[in-house]
Protein backbone atom coordinates (compact mmCIF):
# COMPACT_ATOMS: atom_id res chain seq x y z
CA UNK A 1 0.00 0.00 0.00
CA UNK A 2 2.60 2.24 1.42
CA UNK A 3 4.32 1.90 -2.55
CA UNK A 4 1.33 2.26 -4.46
CA UNK A 5 1.39 5.79 -2.29
CA UNK A 6 4.37 6.67 -3.14
CA UNK A 7 4.10 5.80 -7.00
CA UNK A 8 0.75 8.34 -6.93
CA UNK A 9 2.80 11.30 -5.13
CA UNK A 10 5.70 10.64 -7.81
CA UNK A 11 3.46 10.35 -10.82
CA UNK A 12 1.56 13.49 -9.87
CA UNK A 13 4.86 15.61 -8.74
CA UNK A 14 6.27 14.61 -12.09
CA UNK A 15 3.26 15.73 -14.02
CA UNK A 16 3.54 19.37 -12.66
CA UNK A 17 5.99 20.44 -14.64
CA UNK A 18 3.94 19.44 -17.92
CA UNK A 19 0.89 21.60 -16.39
CA UNK A 20 -0.17 24.82 -18.01
CA UNK A 21 0.99 28.19 -16.75
CA UNK A 22 -1.86 28.91 -15.58
CA UNK A 23 -2.22 25.78 -13.15
CA UNK A 24 1.34 26.63 -11.86
CA UNK A 25 1.07 28.66 -8.40
CA UNK A 26 1.53 31.88 -7.79
CA UNK A 27 2.16 32.64 -12.12
CA UNK A 28 0.22 34.52 -13.88
CA UNK A 29 -0.74 34.54 -17.50
CA UNK A 30 1.09 37.12 -19.83
CA UNK A 31 -0.99 38.37 -22.70
CA UNK A 32 0.84 37.97 -25.72
CA UNK A 33 -1.70 38.73 -28.26
CA UNK A 34 -3.90 41.86 -27.56
CA UNK A 35 -4.65 44.07 -24.51
CA UNK A 36 -8.39 44.40 -23.21
CA UNK A 37 -7.89 47.78 -23.14
CA UNK A 38 -8.71 50.22 -25.82
CA UNK A 39 -7.30 53.61 -25.29
CA UNK A 40 -10.51 55.64 -26.03
CA UNK A 41 -13.76 54.22 -25.54
CA UNK A 42 -15.92 53.78 -28.66
CA UNK A 43 -19.30 55.99 -28.59
CA UNK A 44 -20.68 53.65 -31.11
CA UNK A 45 -23.62 51.55 -29.95
CA UNK A 46 -22.82 47.67 -29.41
CA UNK A 47 -23.90 46.16 -32.41
CA UNK A 48 -27.20 43.88 -32.11
CA UNK A 49 -26.97 40.09 -31.62
CA UNK A 50 -28.78 39.74 -34.65
CA UNK A 51 -26.85 41.80 -36.89
CA UNK A 52 -25.99 40.51 -40.80
CA UNK A 53 -25.28 42.92 -42.88
CA UNK A 54 -22.37 45.61 -42.89
CA UNK A 55 -25.04 48.77 -42.32
CA UNK A 56 -25.84 46.31 -38.84
CA UNK A 57 -22.76 46.03 -38.14
CA UNK A 58 -20.98 49.06 -38.44
CA UNK A 59 -22.87 51.25 -35.55
CA UNK A 60 -20.75 54.46 -35.93
CA UNK A 61 -23.04 57.70 -36.51
CA UNK A 62 -22.10 59.73 -39.94
CA UNK A 63 -20.61 62.20 -37.61
CA UNK A 64 -18.22 60.03 -36.28
CA UNK A 65 -17.20 59.21 -39.71
CA UNK A 66 -16.89 62.93 -40.59
CA UNK A 67 -14.50 63.15 -37.95
CA UNK A 68 -12.16 60.32 -37.99
CA UNK A 69 -12.31 61.15 -41.43
CA UNK A 70 -10.41 64.41 -40.46
CA UNK A 71 -7.21 63.46 -38.78
CA UNK A 72 -4.57 65.43 -37.60
CA UNK A 73 -1.82 65.63 -40.41
CA UNK A 74 1.50 64.26 -39.69
CA UNK A 75 2.37 62.06 -36.96
CA UNK A 76 5.36 59.82 -36.59
CA UNK A 77 5.45 56.88 -39.42
CA UNK A 78 5.56 53.79 -38.18
CA UNK A 79 5.38 51.87 -41.34
CA UNK A 80 3.11 49.60 -43.29
CA UNK A 81 1.12 47.05 -42.70
CA UNK A 82 -1.13 44.32 -44.77
CA UNK A 83 -5.06 44.95 -42.63
CA UNK A 84 -7.34 42.41 -42.32
CA UNK A 85 -10.47 43.10 -41.49
CA UNK A 86 -10.91 42.55 -37.73
CA UNK A 87 -13.74 41.11 -35.17
CA UNK A 88 -16.94 43.31 -37.01
CA UNK A 89 -18.39 43.30 -33.28
CA UNK A 90 -16.55 45.42 -31.66
CA UNK A 91 -17.48 49.26 -33.24
CA UNK A 92 -15.44 51.87 -33.17
CA UNK A 93 -12.19 53.15 -35.51
CA UNK A 94 -9.15 51.08 -34.37
CA UNK A 95 -6.41 49.66 -35.93
CA UNK A 96 -4.62 46.01 -33.56
CA UNK A 97 -0.77 46.16 -34.96
CA UNK A 98 2.28 44.61 -33.79
CA UNK A 99 3.56 48.32 -35.36
CA UNK A 100 2.86 49.44 -32.05
CA UNK A 101 3.68 48.67 -28.03
CA UNK A 102 1.60 50.90 -26.13
CA UNK A 103 -1.56 51.89 -27.07
CA UNK A 104 -2.67 55.15 -28.51
CA UNK A 105 -3.90 57.52 -31.00
CA UNK A 106 -3.27 57.22 -34.66
CA UNK A 107 -4.23 57.83 -38.27
CA UNK A 108 -3.68 55.04 -41.22
CA UNK A 109 -3.75 56.24 -44.60
CA UNK A 110 -5.24 54.31 -47.43
CA UNK A 111 -2.19 54.91 -50.49
CA UNK A 112 -4.59 53.31 -52.96
CA UNK A 113 -6.71 56.38 -52.76
CA UNK A 114 -5.08 58.77 -50.60
CA UNK A 115 -8.13 58.63 -47.46
CA UNK A 116 -7.19 58.60 -44.03
CA UNK A 117 -8.77 57.67 -41.00
CA UNK A 118 -8.20 58.69 -37.18
CA UNK A 119 -7.70 55.41 -34.99
CA UNK A 120 -6.91 53.84 -31.81
CA UNK A 121 -3.81 52.00 -32.26
CA UNK A 122 -3.83 48.73 -29.95
CA UNK A 123 -0.67 46.46 -29.70
CA UNK A 124 -0.72 42.94 -31.46
CA UNK A 125 1.20 40.20 -30.92
CA UNK A 126 3.78 39.32 -33.32
CA UNK A 127 6.51 40.51 -35.76
CA UNK A 128 6.30 43.59 -37.76
CA UNK A 129 5.34 42.07 -40.93
CA UNK A 130 2.71 39.38 -39.87
CA UNK A 131 -0.34 41.93 -40.22
CA UNK A 132 -2.98 43.93 -38.24
CA UNK A 133 -6.37 43.84 -38.21
CA UNK A 134 -8.75 46.86 -38.68
CA UNK A 135 -12.19 47.58 -37.80
CA UNK A 136 -15.20 47.77 -40.39
CA UNK A 137 -15.86 51.29 -39.08
CA UNK A 138 -12.18 52.58 -40.38
CA UNK A 139 -12.01 50.32 -43.00
CA UNK A 140 -15.13 52.06 -44.59
CA UNK A 141 -14.22 55.66 -43.97
CA UNK A 142 -10.54 54.73 -45.93
CA UNK A 143 -13.14 53.19 -48.63
CA UNK A 144 -10.40 49.82 -48.46
CA UNK A 145 -11.92 46.45 -49.33
CA UNK A 146 -13.62 44.60 -46.35
CA UNK A 147 -12.79 41.51 -48.33
CA UNK A 148 -8.98 42.40 -49.41
CA UNK A 149 -5.78 42.40 -47.60
CA UNK A 150 -5.14 46.41 -48.12
CA UNK A 151 -1.52 47.76 -47.77
CA UNK A 152 -2.20 50.74 -45.02
CA UNK A 153 0.20 53.29 -43.90
CA UNK A 154 0.54 54.00 -40.27
CA UNK A 155 1.34 56.95 -37.51
CA UNK A 156 1.30 57.54 -34.24
CA UNK A 157 -0.48 60.95 -33.09
CA UNK A 158 1.46 60.80 -29.89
Amino acid sequence: MKNLILISAATVVAGCAAAPDWLSPGRTPTPEAEPATITAPSTAPKVPPNARTVEQFDTTSAADKAAAAQPAAGGTALGTTIASLGAPGEPGFWLKTPLVKKPGPGRVVYPANGKSVKVDLIPLGGDAGAGSRMSLAALRVIEAPLTGLPEVQVFSLK
